[in-house]
């Protein structure tokens, strides 16, 4: 009985630390402390040096929970990215999780060896477990201070992030195994570094794919589906490591296939992977913070902070730098990225690695990695949105998008319901404007389901579900979002070849003597790309009416402000002739393309 009474003490305490990380972070979030330190903390607060008395040191636990947490935080990442946006980032991206980790931590080495008194390869085992940027902490802080990047930096640190945690994990690895193996030479090294990146790749597109056929193809009931996927995600990860591939890298490309195909249930697999992701990273941090002992972090924490400032100021932004170099990013890009490299729980699990095959002075690699994190979310965490604005890499904000409702509909997947709240302001109740592509399908008022002919007018307070493809659905947000005050047209704007987006379809046609229906014609440039479009405005995008194409030229508010006018004499330059390096690139990308089916 003894023994089952500690089990229970065990769940009793594991919930209580776990709600106790979550209310915390209603604490962090009010008053902007980066999140994840406080996890840490409770974890440390309820440790054996802490006033909670917790004895845990098993390594080996950790490790495993580590592991799936981080798969599952890959995988949720990877589900959400999409493909057309990170294509023209991908090749930088990659080049930073990979040449980028390696020159951060030879960077790094010199650093550890002199000032932690170790031989060269400690030292830089040392730099590669601090090399990598964690993808949970620069994302989580990134939203909860509500940064809007510039499209490309944006993509660029989503990929990198998510990308970089494979080769990291591989380059530790290999280096405890020449600790506790001995030597091994660099061909032999190269070859395995080949070997689970290709298998890696593998697996996690095969088993993206098949998850994808199953998820259509099985009847599963309704609530399982998200349970299947992740535990599905967890599958790859197992086989994966089995075959001695990169599991974290399967995983990875695993999401992003799934994430960009049609699939059932695609919502409530990612409200599911949220939840699931966010528990994983509080259960990580709060296990991580027990294992920290502050009386063995005295000996080792001056020279500890050494290694986190020069990996801050001065080996990442090198790698960010030389990396970054080829493919034209502007200075201020390129030190936001720098600054972004924010460690978070992948340092301190990689740091349980050599602790958990018992090699020397394991417990220093685990100390430093926690000092380094602690230094990197304390300075880079909380100066993120201050370094986004003064290097004018961060966007407008904009108001917090509306509550979206998406309901399946069974038996085909081109169609959802998607339903929102009419805001008395939005541009859908102000204008009476909704896209082409979707079909207002049914209106709850005071409780009553009726159709829209029936609750003709709507108003503000009603409930409306439309009809629309999932992968248009979030493109509907802008449409029942409060629409910012209108701005009288500049009349310098209204030249040749700029226009303000306020001028109406009508007064176009007057002054270019172009065609236009009727119907349209009292509709505003900006109304003419909210319908016409199939995503939110970007600058760049056009729309072609009658002779001439409308480009966006400048945003607001979410809204086209300004639009350029390509006439019918305007000639597109010549595409310029593809170097050989550029054709290969074209190439990679072709089939990477055909490979992954996105």
């Amino acid at each position: 009985m003894a023994s089952l009474d500690s089990v229970s003490i065990a769940i009793l305490l594991g919930a209580v630390l776990v709600m106790a990380g979550i209310l915390s972070s209603l604490l962090a979030l009010r008053f902007g402390a980066p999140l994840l330190l406080f996890f840490l903390f409770i974890g440390m607060v309820a440790g054996e040096a802490g006033p909670g008395g917790l004895r845990f040191d098993d390594v080996h636990t950790t490790y495993v929970v580590g592991s799936v947490a981080l798969a599952l935080i890959l995988f949720d990442g990877g589900l959400k990215t999409r493909f057309q946006a990170i294509r023209a980032v991908l090749a930088p991206s990659m080049v930073l999780a990979t040449i980028g980790v390696l020159l951060t931590a030879l960077i790094t080495a010199p650093v550890a060896k002199y000032a932690l008194d170790l031989n060269w390869t400690q030292a830089l085992l040392t730099g590669a477990v601090v090399a990598s940027t964690d993808a949970a902490a620069v994302f989580l802080l990134v939203h909860a201070q509500g940064l809007r990047l510039r499209p490309r930096v944006g993509a660029t640190l989503e990929v990198e992030s998510g990308t970089n945690d494979p080769f990291a994990v591989f380059l530790t690895l290999t280096l405890v195994k020449l600790l506790s193996l001995g030597d091994a030479s660099a061909g032999h090294v190269a070859m395995e570094f080949v070997q689970e990146a290709v298998l890696g790749t593998l697996i996690g597109v095969v088993g993206g794919r098949l998850v994808v056929l199953a998820m259509n193809r099985v009847a599963l009931p309704q609530g399982l589906h998200a349970p299947f996927v992740c535990t599905a995600a967890l599958v790859i990860f197992g086989l994966a490591q089995i075959a001695h591939a990169s599991g974290f890298l399967a995983v990875y490309l695993a999401g992003i296939i799934i994430g960009n195909r049609p699939t059932r249930a695609h919502n409530s697999v990612v409200t599911f992977l949220d939840a699931a992701t966010w528990l994983a990273q509080i259960v990580m941090f709060v296990m991580l913070g027990l294992l920290v002992s502050p009386e063995r972090l005295v000996g080792s924490i001056i020279p500890a902070v050494g290694v986190a400032l020069v990996l801050m100021f001065v080996a990442r932004p090198v790698a960010v730098f030389l990396c970054l170099q080829p493919f034209r990013f502007n200075w201020r890009e390129k030190m936001f990225v720098s600054w972004v490299g924010l460690r978070g729980a992948v340092a301190i699990f990689l740091a349980s690695i050599p602790m958990l095959v018992g090699l020397p002075k394991a417990s220093l690699y685990f100390d430093v990695a926690f000092v380094v994190v602690i230094i990197s979310l304390l300075f880079q965490g909380w100066t993120l949105a201050f370094a986004a604005r003064k290097l004018h890499v961060a966007l407008p904000r904009t108001d917090r998008g509306p509550r979206r409702i998406e309901l399946d509909l069974p038996g085909q997947l081109e169609q959802q319901l998607v339903g929102y709240a009419v805001r008395p302001k939005s541009l859908y109740l102000k204008r009476n404007l909704i896209p082409s592509w979707s079909k207002p399908t049914l209106v709850i008022r005071d409780e009553r389901i009726l159709t829209p002919a029936e609750a003709e007018p709507v108003t503000a307070g009603d409930y409306i579900y439309l009809l629309a493809p999932p992968e248009k659905a979030e493109a509907l947000d802008r449409f029942f979002v409060d629409m910012p005050p209108s701005t009288a047209p500049d009349p310098h704007l209204l030249g040749d070849f700029m226009v303000s987006g306020e001028i109406t379809l009508g007064d176009l046609a007057a002054i270019y003597g172009i065609a236009v229906d009727p119907a349209q014609s009292s509709l505003t440039l900006a109304d003419y790309f909210d319908i016409h479009l199939d995503h939110a405005p970007t600058v760049g995008a056009a729309l072609p009416i009658d002779s001439i194409d409308l480009v966006a030229r400048s945003l607001g508010g979410g809204r086209v402000n300004v639009v350029g006018l390509r006439l019918p004499e305007d000639e597109d330059p010549a595409p310029p002739k593809l170097t050989r390096r550029q054709a290969f690139k074209a190439k990679l990308k072709r089939g990477w393309i055909t490979l992954s089916g996105a």
